[in-house]
């Protein structure tokens, strides 16, 4: 990598949160990671509890993200006619009410309402937060949204080690105090700015020229590939290293590594992300997941290359997002389409993965996603060469200065 030596464009994204609402911010990210992650340890007592099949428990997920893709969309559209703190204080709400409902349902279907309305609220709290993180903070959204996202992290790994300590037949009361915590971050919402201003186009990028759709295509392409290799280390992991000869426990503690790796990557990333570009962040990261997922084949060093991916991957998402805005700022739902391009890679992919996987053997689980990463390194190079990102880091005299934390209501 390069450090750049560009400074911010006139104009780019001022602070549109003060300290309490970033915290708080961080709060959510925590509260839907847990959130996303309760699903799975609840099945047993979802199925003691309504008489249902595994595959039948599974569908609250299903539901969950059906619902998330849905209020990714919803939030977009309405952004034009409502300011952040509506959208945001209606997604808190939703996501609460979605709790309740699926905490105390006396019916399935009921249940499965509930986990819908979660994901309506789900979804606006983490297209609201992105977007504001990715053009909110100038030259450090970069950093910010990586850490922002790496609080998603926490949660998803405290939300099982939740069930297991207090018992997966206490999984109401901790949907409940979910969306108690929801309602209260609601409070926090004077400090986010009703509307955020529009980015101003950077230099050397067009706004409206021809290649805007196919930037947009690239960058979905790339969170669909890196969602696809994230959830398919995250389903497939397990089952390839007891192919290999780990017992069940071992498999399932470096499965465990791999998620907790999702997390410390984008907290080193974050310091790092002041001083590297994000087109150098992501060919590093593409090129690091290709090389560990070559590694996972031999499997003497197999659970630690796929720590390695997981290292890797954690940077993407929340990398590319300001990277986005700076180089379509005509295009204001190009945030949603990659965030809801990524959630429907999460459902879709895992079936299809299994599928070519049923085909040919387990062992070539790191083999095929290999690939994927290849094809994740081709059009990052592409972005690299067709949408420069000269806004995205302070030259090295501007870096050690630190933006103030707008505490204008506006």
């Amino acid at each position: 990598m390069s450090a750049t030596t560009e400074v911010d464009p006139p104009g780019a994204g001022k602070p549109l949160l003060t300290s309490l609402a970033i915290v708080a911010s961080c709060v959510a990210f925590v509260v839907i990671g847990a959130l996303q992650a309760l699903y799975g340890p609840a099945i047993p007592a979802l199925r003691e509890e309504y008489g249902i099949s595994p595959a039948v428990a599974g569908l609250s997920l299903s539901a969950h993200f059906v619902g998330a893709l849905a209020g990714v969309l919803i939030y977009h559209l309405l952004r034009g006619r409502l300011n952040n703190r509506v959208l945001l204080g209606g997604s808190y709400v939703l996501m609460a009410a979605g709790a309740a409902v699926f905490a105390f349902s006396p019916a399935w279907v009921l249940a499965l309402v509930g986990t819908f309305v979660i994901g309506l609220g789900f979804g606006g709290i983490d297209y609201g937060l992105n977007q504001l993180f990715a053009v909110g903070f100038g030259h450090r959204s970069t950093a910010m949204l990586n850490l922002l996202n790496g609080h998603f992290g926490i949660g998803a790994i405290a939300g099982p080690a939740l069930i297991g300590w207090l018992g997966a037949e206490k999984y109401p009361q901790i949907f409940l105090g979910i969306g108690v915590i929801s309602l209260l971050i609601i409070v926090t919402l004077g400090g986010v700015a009703a509307r955020e201003p529009q980015p101003a186009p950077v230099e050397g990028v067009s706004a409206t020229g021809p290649r805007v759709l196919p930037i947009i295509a690239v960058f979905i392409g790339i969170y669909v590939l890196h969602v696809a290799i994230e959830t398919g280390v995250g389903g497939w992991e397990p089952t390839h290293l007891e192919a290999v000869g780990y017992g069940a426990a071992t498999a399932a503690t470096a499965t465990s590594a791999y998620w907790a790796a999702m997390t410390i990557g984008r907290f080193v990333v974050a310091p790092l992300s002041l001083r590297w570009s994000a087109p150098s962040i992501l060919i590093v990261c593409c090129a690091g997941m290709a090389g560990f997922l070559l590694l996972a084949t031999i499997p003497a060093v197999a659970p630690y290359a796929y720590f390695g991916v997981g290292l890797m991957i954690a940077p993407i998402f929340p990398t590319c997002l300001p990277w986005l805005n700076r180089a379509v700022p005509s295009v204001a739902a190009a945030g949603a389409y990659v965030i809801a391009a990524s959630m429907i890679g999460g459902v879709a992919f895992p079936p299809l993965l299994g599928g070519v996987i049923d085909t040919m053997d387990v062992k070539t689980v790191p083999l095929v996603l290999f690939v994927l990463a290849l094809l994740c390194g081709v059009l990052s190079l592409w972005l690299r060469r067709n949408a420069p990102d000269p806004g995205g880091v302070k030259a090295p005299r501007e870096a050690g200065r630190t933006d103030a934390v707008s505490t204008r209501r506006t």
